[in-house]
């Protein structure tokens, strides 16, 4: 994912403090580096680590509650009715180290989070070693964490204030949407990010039903409600972007915000198809995410660049549209830029944070090998994953996750699933 998009075969990555110190054929890198640890990737693929451009981690313990429903109807009947009986603290901090876990073992080395008690969420992130770009949620109703927005803003700036500057937790703020957030809130949002230079987070075009509330409402888009409302900027992400007009998406490239594309969640609950192809050709920040694994059901990000690939080429009637090389950039690179963080993350380069993925090529799936990125659009699995680093830190080799108990991880999951059972009365 360099300049040059290079495939280097026999290639080696030198780490030092963190970072990126040198990449290349493994004689070109052993000439230079002489390393404390080596990490033995023979046999496999070395990648840029994934990154999942919008989630709602703690999401994965309401995975399954919930399905073959509309969006609005998931939401208002079973997604709120079951946040309000169950989350609070400790919960989210179960589901986040759940959510990890999945994550490390299917390749996300970042993931952009949007919740509640999203303290909970970076100290469960900083447990496992991943990268986050968390954003408190700002809602108009009373959220398990915050009553009144007046007390959601004000736990925004003491989690801006707190993260700020952290290694692996970059705090961002994340106003709901257009429909769910006032135009006040929304303005408060961009603020707070101004002021703490953090990224922005915002459903944006996530339904026809969104679309139909903020047309009534203020006469106008989502993304033009956004920029009449002065929010629109580089660094801010709009999850979802799938009803975005051809005059939405010039709004969104000149003003350098990025879309998350989610296409598993949006194909299940039937939202729409993103338009991906137009996304590509236009150059807008193009990212790829899974969405919670309440709406998904999971959080492996190989799924989602398959589904990408073939949802764009299925709609578009062009095999062409998406090609591997493309999807697999908007999994790594294309998230990166969609934050405005490809200074830091997305490629193997020099000078970037050490966050790398070494797929392993045992299965009988992915042999012959031709073409890698082919394989790792189009055949690889999350369960391919062999090994994980982060700023230079192993976290998963061979397929032991490090950072995490993962027993404990597990039975801490079955046993909130039976209150959420009880909440539900099931």
């Amino acid at each position: 994912m360099d300049g040059q998009r290079r495939v280097i075969a026999h290639g080696a990555v030198a780490i030092g403090s963190g970072r990126i110190a040198a990449v290349g054929t493994e004689a070109e890198v052993d000439a230079g580096f002489r390393g404390a640890q080596t990490l033995d990737a023979r046999g496999g693929i070395v990648i840029p680590g994934l990154v999942n451009a919008h989630t709602h981690a703690a999401m994965v313990l309401f995975r399954g509650i919930a399905d073959d429903l509309k969006l609005m109807q998931w939401l208002q009947d079973y997604i709120f009715p079951a946040e309000k009986n169950n989350v609070t603290a400790e919960f989210v901090r179960a589901g986040t180290r759940l959510a990890a876990l999945e994550m490390i073992r299917s390749g996300t080395t970042t993931f952009v989070d949007m919740y509640y008690f999203e303290d909970q969420v970076a100290e469960a992130c900083k447990e496992a070693g991943l990268r986050g770009v968390l954003g408190s949620t700002l809602i108009e109703f009373p959220a398990p964490d915050n009553k009144t927005i007046a007390d959601a803003l004000a736990y925004a700036e003491r989690f801006l204030t707190r993260w700020t500057g952290d290694p692996l937790v970059v705090p961002a703020v994340a106003p709901h949407s257009t429909y769910l957030a006032s135009p006040e809130t929304l303005k408060a949002a961009r603020a707070l990010a101004d002021r703490h230079h953090a990224p922005i987070l915002v459903h944006v075009s996530e339904s026809a039903d969104e679309q139909a509330q903020v047309r009534q409402r203020y006469g106008r888009t989502p993304t033009e409600q956004l920029q009449k409302l002065g929010i629109l900027r580089r660094g801010l992400l709009g999850a979802h972007g799938i009803w975005l007009t051809a005059s939405d998406r010039a709004i969104l490239k000149e003003a350098g915000a990025g879309i998350a594309h989610c296409p598993q969640s949006n194909m299940k609950l039937a939202s729409g198809a993103a338009p991906v192809r137009e996304m590509l050709a236009e150059g807008i920040r193009l990212g790829l995410g899974t969405d919670g694994a309440a709406s998904n059901n999971d959080l492996d990000m190989f799924e989602e660049m398959l589904t990408a690939a073939l949802l764009a080429k299925h709609g578009s009637g062009d095999p062409t549209v998406a090609p591997a090389a493309a999807v697999l950039e908007m999994a790594t690179l294309g998230g990166a830029r969609a934050l405005g963080m490809e200074d830091r993350i997305g490629s193997l380069e020099p000078g970037k944070r050490a966050d790398l993925v070494v797929v392993g090529l045992d299965e009988p799936r992915l042999h012959p090998l031709y073409d890698p990125v082919s394989h790792l659009v189009y055949a690889a699995k999350g369960a391919d994953v062999r090994d994980v680093v982060v700023e230079g830190r192993v976290i998963m080799r061979d397929r032991r996750v490090i950072t995490l108990d993962e027993k404990a991880v597990l039975a801490e999951a079955d046993r909130l699933r039976d209150q959420v059972r009880r909440s539900l009365g099931h």
